[in-house]
């Protein structure tokens, strides 16, 4: 459509009044069917695409949404999604949007919960959540959908929920080539070790569960006699304990040279490796994060995988934005890219795509 075509323009085309145009483009009542027609007739000759940046700005809402994640501390993953999702909310300030972060301890579902309840008293126009428990998501998610408030799906996938969108890996794949790329230097040894951090048997998400599952799943069909040995540590134990059940590990297990972990954590093992002086472990792991990059530069850790945690954060206040404000339609699933980083190449790394 030619760009200088005004709503009086369309009114003369179609013999109508402008305040009529304006009715039907904005989708108003007391329109009467045949002008409805003639309107949109001709907005459909003319390929009109309507300017929703200005629309949304002349409309002057307020929007509020709302983020429901994990407490964490400085220096995690959960850091980088709250400063990217900051950055979008940042970037779309003319619009009136506001974000609200929201904290529920891991494993705790009471916490979510309390979470999911006053996020829904608050009456948000949008929600991005991390998962809990399947069930006690659900009926939170359910309830969005009743109030017909959409919500994006972040970090683990469930489908069954049916979120407006979802940001994360594609959790099998991810520890499918974790599995692939560690064994392309730790496929001569006799066995590795797989740290955990959980909490009563349980990590802490369906992502990491699905990671697993793909890297055992190219251990068994490639590797199958390497033994895998578990290693669990307690989440929110202190440094001396950790290092008391890694001594502990180490010594029982001589023929453990290269470790991985399939959570942000993996620094706790190469930073006992660095402060121990064992040179021949090295521990493979998740999420750029500073601890984790120090010790993949000292080579305590072999790699990182990288799923641009800022990005995600960003790009699901953003997708709300696209959806809810300027009424888009946005990509249902958005898995997040499966980057591999070595000390050759971590500082050529960008965390953000602005």
């Amino acid at each position: 459509m030619n760009e200088k075509i005004r709503i009086k323009d369309i009114a003369e085309k179609s013999g109508v009044s402008v305040g009529t145009v304006d009715r039907v483009l904005h989708n108003r009542p007391n329109v009467s069917k045949g002008a409805r027609e003639k309107v949109e007739s001709v907005l459909n000759n003319i390929n009109y695409q309507p300017n929703m940046y200005a629309s949304a700005l002349a409309y002057n809402k307020r929007y509020t949404f709302y983020c429901i994640i994990p407490k964490h501390e400085s220096e995690a993953y959960w850091e980088e999604i709250e400063e990217g999702a900051n950055k979008a909310c940042e970037s779309r300030r003319d619009f009136h949007i506001s974000l609200k972060m929201m904290y529920y301890k891991r494993f705790d579902t009471d916490t979510f919960v309390q979470k999911s309840k006053e996020c829904l008293d608050a009456s948000p126009n949008g929600v991005i959540v991390v998962p809990s428990e399947l069930d006690v998501t659900k009926a939170f998610t359910d309830t969005l959908h009743e109030r017909k408030i959409p919500f994006i799906l972040l970090d683990s996938y469930m489908p069954d929920l049916k979120p407006l969108s979802f940001y994360g890996q594609d959790s099998f794949c991810s520890g499918f080539f974790a599995a692939k790329m560690l064994m392309l230097i730790a496929s001569g040894e006799k066995e590795i070790m797989l740290m955990k951090q959980t909490k009563n048997g349980k990590v802490a998400s369906k992502q990491q569960e699905n990671r697993e599952v793909g890297f055992r799943h190219y251990m068994q069909d490639h590797f199958p006699d390497i033994r895998i040995s578990d290693l669990d540590l307690p989440l929110d134990e202190d440094k001396a304990r950790y290092d008391d059940l890694l001594e502990g590990f180490f010594t029982a297990h001589p023929d453990v040279h290269h470790c991985i972990t399939f959570c942000s954590k993996g620094h706790i093992v190469g930073e006992f490796l660095l402060r121990t002086g064992r040179r021949n472990i090295q521990i493979m792991g998740y999420d750029m994060v500073e601890r984790n990059a120090k010790c993949l530069r000292l080579g305590s850790m072999s790699f990182i995988i990288a799923q641009h945690a800022f990005m995600q954060g960003y790009n699901c206040v953003d997708t709300l934005f696209k959806a809810i404000v300027l009424k888009k339609k946005v990509n249902p699933v958005n898995y997040m890219p499966i980057e591999l980083l070595t000390k050759e190449n971590i500082d050529f790394y960008r965390r953000t795509q602005l």
